[in-house]
């Protein structure tokens, strides 16, 4: 449990100075500086730093989950392939497959409205 600083499979005793110090310079408990206590082959008490939890990239329109996309941390995002962070199709890595699908049939149609109100225009002025 990295919320609570402590490693769950370790228990504190209670009666035993369980004092760890943390390897870096930051001594505030941050978002950035979560930690838990791991026992070395040693015996030896130590601090292991977490890593921030990832978010899977959503889609721009619905907001759901997109499948095919890492979900990495953005540093590490800038560091993979563009192949890795992309779907092949337009909007890929950016919007879901029904929501592009959806686009498309929307402007269709609209063009589709734009002829027909041609042709009625065209038929009122015979």
């Amino acid at each position: 449990d990295l919320s609570s600083g402590i490693n769950a499979e370790w228990p504190l005793r209670p009666g035993v100075l369980n004092r760890v110090t943390y390897r870096r310079r930051l001594s505030y408990n941050t978002k950035s500086n979560k930690t838990r206590i791991n026992k070395t082959p040693g015996g030896k008490l130590v601090i292991l730093y977490a890593k921030k939890k990832t978010q899977i990239s959503k889609c721009g329109d619905c907001k759901e989950g997109l499948r095919g996309i890492p979900a990495v941390r953005p540093y590490k995002l800038s560091g993979l392939s563009k192949r890795v962070k992309t779907v092949s199709r337009i909007y890929g890595g950016t919007k879901c497959s029904r929501c592009v699908r959806s686009r498309i049939i929307r402007a269709f149609l609209i063009e589709e409205q734009k002829i027909v109100a041609r042709v009625l225009k065209a038929q009122a002025k015979k």
